[in-house]
């Protein structure tokens, strides 16, 4: 029988023989909840709240999960915006429908409202971020498709080589940590060798991203990872390597001869978005400076403006940082822009939850979005459009293109779109060799 079905079938067992045993059975109701989430004075009086009315196991669960988002968000807690209206004269349910519609009006009014950035939002958690990083000997080479492809979104078919799994860096949004369960970044002892192994065709060209389990510049050339990885761009001309990155840790790419198929790109948002919910990674000033030093060295850069984010300062934010981008570098230095968005699946989303962060990431209206929650498109067209004339000048002359996103938006950001996936990979594999032949000879770079 479904979960569901047993809970509410229990609350209603509970309910018939009274008040002492839904207490008894209180823990049992909300143990897949996010009660326990919540400051022990919040619980004490959601649990007395919940002893008045008789809350289901889904009224709690939405109840839970409203007062998890007010305390992540810096607002006023569950305790404070708890609905005061009479209920007099009300049945129990329409008693509880009333408390948990209201608690929904409030919490959605703050989604639909642009957050604030200027106030600091503190994080309880403290001291220095600890990861524990052990030599990792894997079955596979890791290497295989983008783990977030989709038939519902246009996809450029990337494919990923899992150098590193897990991440040290802290992004609220982050997808990635939802794979993993613990703070161990994982090394692959034998990864040199399996890459020496790898057999491509000759014949087809291949793109290849390391940043998808992992940064791929934060921990340097720790276990030889970055030995690997250019000596294998240098053996096969045909691979296009990406690698991807919010970090600064460009001493390797400075001090080494460099394949001149090896780009290396930059997530990029303003200084207020990395402050507030990209906590650990380099300022938005490293990351252009880093991207200025390895673009003077001769190796093509870069920038994924994703994900971009809604709030109040967001359009005067983004055109800053475009025009930053715009002038500090020459079409000639650039092999791509990407535009993105905050995107979530329903685990991730618990995870954030459970985070203990503070933060505002989730304080935005979620949408059904191709099979995940994502902004309304009216709110996508507006951060993708705005970013894509803030680039004007590298129109038809750097490769822009849309991550994770529906092929429906393509056409009112760029004024085309590609019939399919496959089109897509082509023209962005393309433009890329063509950036590579006239960046310079590899003489210049190695």
């Amino acid at each position: 029988m479904d979960r569901y079905v047993v809970e509410a079938l229990t609350h209603e067992l509970y309910r018939m023989k009274g008040r002492d045993a839904y207490a008894l059975g209180f823990a049992h109701l909300v143990a897949e909840t996010l009660f326990d989430q919540l400051p022990a004075g919040q619980r004490d009086f959601l649990r007395r709240q919940a002893l008045d009315y008789l809350f289901s196991y889904q009224e709690l669960r939405r109840i839970s999960e409203i007062g998890v988002d007010l305390n992540m968000w810096g607002e006023p807690s569950l305790i404070a915006v708890w609905p005061v209206a009479s209920v007099e004269g009300r049945s129990p349910k329409e008693r509880r429908a009333l408390v948990v519609d209201a608690l929904s009006r409030q919490v959605e009014h703050l989604r639909a409202t642009p957050r604030q950035y200027d106030v600091p939002v503190a994080t309880p958690r403290s001291g220095e971020y600890r990861v524990r990083v052990r030599d990792w000997g894997r079955k596979g080479l890791g290497l295989g498709r983008c783990p977030v492809a989709s038939e519902r979104t246009r996809c450029c078919n990337l494919l990923t080589l899992d150098a590193v799994e897990n991440c040290g860096f802290d992004c609220s949004y982050c997808s990635v940590r939802s794979f993993y369960h613990d703070d161990q970044i994982h090394f692959d002892r034998g990864f040199s060798a399996r890459l020496d192994a790898l057999r491509l065709d000759p014949r087809q060209t291949y793109h290849i991203g390391t940043g998808q389990a992992s940064d791929s510049l934060m921990w340097g050339n720790r276990f030889g990872v970055l030995d690997a990885l250019t000596d294998f761009a240098r053996r096969h001309p045909n691979v296009i390597l990406e690698l991807k990155t919010k970090s600064k840790n460009i001493t390797y790419l400075l001090r080494n001869p460099i394949p001149h198929n090896l780009i290396c790109t930059w997530s990029l948002n303003p200084q207020c978005i990395i402050k507030h919910e990209e906590r650990r990674t380099a300022g938005l000033n490293e990351r252009l400076n880093a991207a200025r030093r390895v673009a003077d060295r001769g190796i093509l850069v870069g920038f994924h403006f994703h994900p971009m984010i809604h709030y109040a300062d967001w359009a005067a934010d983004y055109s800053e940082l475009l025009h930053r981008v715009e002038q500090g570098f020459d079409v000639s230095e650039v092999a791509l822009v990407s535009f993105g968005t905050l995107t979530f699946t329903k685990s991730v989303i618990r995870r954030i939850r459970t985070s203990g962060l503070a933060t505002r990431i989730l304080q935005m209206p979620l949408t059904d979005s191709d099979g995940k929650l994502s902004y309304p498109d009216a709110v996508k067209l507006q951060l993708f459009s705005h970013a894509y004339r803030g680039l004007a000048a590298w129109h038809g002359r750097v490769f822009f293109y849309l991550c994770m996103e529906n092929r429906r938006l393509w056409r009112p950001v760029f004024g085309f779109d590609y019939p399919s996936n496959q089109a897509l990979e082509a023209a962005m594999k393309a433009s890329y060799l063509d950036k590579i032949r006239r960046c310079g000879q590899p003489s210049h770079r190695e």
